[in-house]
C-alpha cells in the first residue's frame, strides 16, 4: 500500500512500483495512493522514472592505426517502461555500463587516432544509435552519450606536438616564400615601369634635341643662303668640327683624314673669307647724318 501524504512520499513522486502476486508480475503502480491485497500482492521493484546519468569508467582502447588511448565518458538514460526495466534485465545500470563500454571499444577501434581526436560528435552519435537500439527491449531510452576525455600516451603526444610544429614551420616557410615572391614581382614591375618611363623621357629628350638642332641648322643654312655662301662649305665646316672629338681619346696616336678633307678645308677657308668680307662691308657702311664739309685747300693756299 502506497500513500503520497508525507514528504518522503513527495520525494518519490517519480518512482514507479511493480506489483507481484505470488511472485508473478501483475501491474505497475504510478505515483499516488493505491490499495493492494495484503499477503497476496506485494511490491516488487521501485524504479526511478527520471533521467539518470552514469559515469563510464576509463578504459584503454587500441585504434585502427595501433595507437593506445585512454577514454572515459558519461551516459544519460531514462526508464520508460518499469516492468521491462525490472524483469527484462538483471542489474540495469551495470548492464547499461557494460554495453556502453563494449560499444565504445568497437566504435573507437575502427577509427584512426586523428579521427578520434577530431570527430567526437561522430563517435557520440554512433554510440548513441547503437546503444539505444540495444537497450530498447529493456524499456529504457538512452538520451545522450558523451566522450569526456581521450588521452593518448605521452610519447604519442610529444610526436603529435612535433608534427604540429613541423606543419606550422612549413606553413610559415611557404608564407615567407610567397611574400618574397610577391616582393620580387613587385620590384620587377617597378623596375620595368621605371625603365619604360626613363626610355620615354630619353626619347622625348632626343626628339627635342633633334628638333633644336634641325631648327639651328635651318637658320644657319638660311643665313648662309642669304649671304650667298655655298651650302657645301657649311657641311665642310660641320665636318671639321667633329674632328677634335674623334682625336680626343688618349689612345689615338694617329688620325687619318679622308680624301676630301682638303676640299672641306678650302670650303671652310672660303666660308671664313666670306664672313670676313661681310664684316668689312658692315664696317664700311656710312653712318646716318650729313657728310662732313670738305676743306678748301685752294683758299688756304691763296
Amino acid at each position: 500500500m502506497r500513500c503520497d501524504v508525507s514528504r518522503t512520499d513527495e520525494v518519490e513522486r517519480l518512482v514507479d512500483a511493480t506489483v507481484e502476486r505470488f511472485g508473478r508480475y501483475m501491474r505497475t503502480l504510478p505515483p499516488g495512493l493505491h490499495v493492494i491485497t495484503p499477503f497476496v500482492e506485494t511490491v516488487g521493484a521501485k524504479l526511478n522514472m527520471m533521467e539518470q546519468v552514469l559515469d563510464v569508467p576509463s578504459q584503454e582502447v587500441i585504434t585502427k592505426d595501433n595507437a593506445m588511448v585512454t577514454v572515459d565518458g558519461v551516459v544519460f538514460f531514462q526508464i520508460l517502461d518499469a516492468a521491462k526495466a525490472a524483469y527484462e534485465v538483471s542489474g540495469l545500470e551495470r548492464a547499461v555500463l557494460n554495453l556502453v563500454m563494449t560499444n565504445l571499444r568497437t566504435v573507437m577501434g575502427s577509427m584512426d587516432l586523428d579521427e578520434l581526436l577530431s570527430q567526437r560528435d561522430r563517435i557520440n552519435a554512433k554510440l548513441l544509435h547503437t546503444v539505444d537500439d540495444a537497450t530498447t527491449p529493456w524499456g529504457i531510452k538512452v538520451t545522450r552519450i558523451e566522450i569526456k576525455d581521450i588521452a593518448p600516451p605521452t610519447d604519442l603526444v610529444d610526436a603529435m606536438a612535433r608534427q604540429m610544429k613541423a606543419e606550422r614551420d612549413k606553413r610559415a616557410s611557404i608564407l615567407e616564400a610567397e611574400g618574397l615572391r610577391q616582393a620580387a614581382i613587385l620590384n620587377a614591375e617597378a623596375d620595368q615601369q621605371a625603365n619604360v618611363l626613363r626610355a620615354e623621357g630619353e626619347k622625348q629628350a632626343r626628339a627635342l634635341r633633334a628638333e633644336g638642332e634641325a631648327e639651328a641648322l635651318k637658320r644657319i643654312f638660311t643665313t648662309a643662303a642669304d649671304a650667298g655662301i655655298d651650302p657645301s662649305a657649311m657641311l665642310g665646316y660641320k665636318y671639321l668640327e667633329t674632328l677634335p672629338q674623334v682625336a680626343a681619346g688618349d689612345a689615338n696616336k694617329l688620325m687619318l683624314l679622308p680624301a676630301g678633307a682638303s676640299d672641306a678645308m678650302g670650303a671652310v677657308s672660303g666660308l671664313g673669307a666670306a664672313f670676313a668680307e661681310g664684316a668689312a662691308a658692315t664696317r664700311r657702311t656710312p653712318r646716318s647724318g650729313p657728310p662732313p664739309a670738305a676743306s678748301d685747300d685752294r683758299g688756304d693756299s691763296q
